[in-house]
């Protein structure tokens, strides 16, 4: 049996059992042959478009000997799969601006896919609003700590979603409702990165710099009241 890393287990474990799954992005996929060894997905598609990890996962899958239950592609994003191959898909390893383009560039091969894994590294906001805009709700989040940085895992199935709150899209509607303790640690990095700013602003005059001066203190204000929210 393979060992994977905690962050790819928690995204394994959103996995629904018994599906076809691609993973878009796969490295040297890991994932897939976690999935495949488990008896959680039937069959599995990794798809890199880097040539070192795509013949690295080729080995991989080889000698796990589970070529006839893996298909290796190479290839960019969602292009490497056809419409109604899979049930599920899992993006993880990117940025969530990245992720937004994959799904949008390949909406096309979205069809027959019931839910979408996905663990964004930052601009989980644009993310998750592309998601309900086309037509995905959030069914479920988590966030972990893993070598001293944070991940989040977005995952969502079909359905309608209206979320305009800024600060839900941002730190995840789901998990500020279980008030989940790191985003605690997200929002003190943020405020860390805030009271910079305002230090390099001290000089600024001007409308300008008070604008600025201004618009980061309301910043401050709304991730102050995040961290209480959690708090409480």
């Amino acid at each position: 049996m393979i060992n994977i890393s905690q962050r790819l287990a928690r995204i394994a474990s959103f996995v629904p059992v018994g599906v076809r799954v691609a993973d878009i992005g796969s490295d040297h996929a890991y994932l897939p042959i976690y999935l495949v060894q488990r008896g959680i997905a039937v069959q599995a598609i990794a798809g890199e478009v880097n040539e070192g990890p795509f013949l690295g996962a080729e080995r991989n899958v080889r000698s796990h000997g589970l070529k006839e239950s893996i298909s290796v592609r190479h290839g960019n994003g969602l292009a490497v799969l056809t419409a109604g191959e899979v049930d599920a898909i899992t993006v993880s390893g990117m940025g969530g601006g990245t992720i937004r383009e994959i799904l949008a560039n390949g909406i096309d091969k979205l069809e027959g896919v019931a839910r979408l894994i996905l663990s964004p590294q930052g601009d989980g906001d644009s993310l998750r609003r592309w998601l309900i805009e086309h037509g995905w709700q959030i069914v479920d989040e988590d966030m972990l700590e893993e070598d001293d940085k944070i991940y989040e895992i977005v995952v969502a199935e079909r359905g309608e979603m209206v979320l305009a709150d800024p600060l839900a899209l941002e730190f995840g509607p789901l998990l500020l409702q279980r008030k989940h303790p790191l985003i605690l640690a997200r929002a003190e990095y943020e405020l860390s990165k805030i009271t910079l700013a305002l230090k390099g602003l001290e000089n600024a005059r001007g409308e300008s710099g008070q604008a600025r001066r201004d618009a980061l203190q309301q910043r401050r204000k709304q991730l102050e009241e995040v961290q209480a929210h959690v708090r409480s």
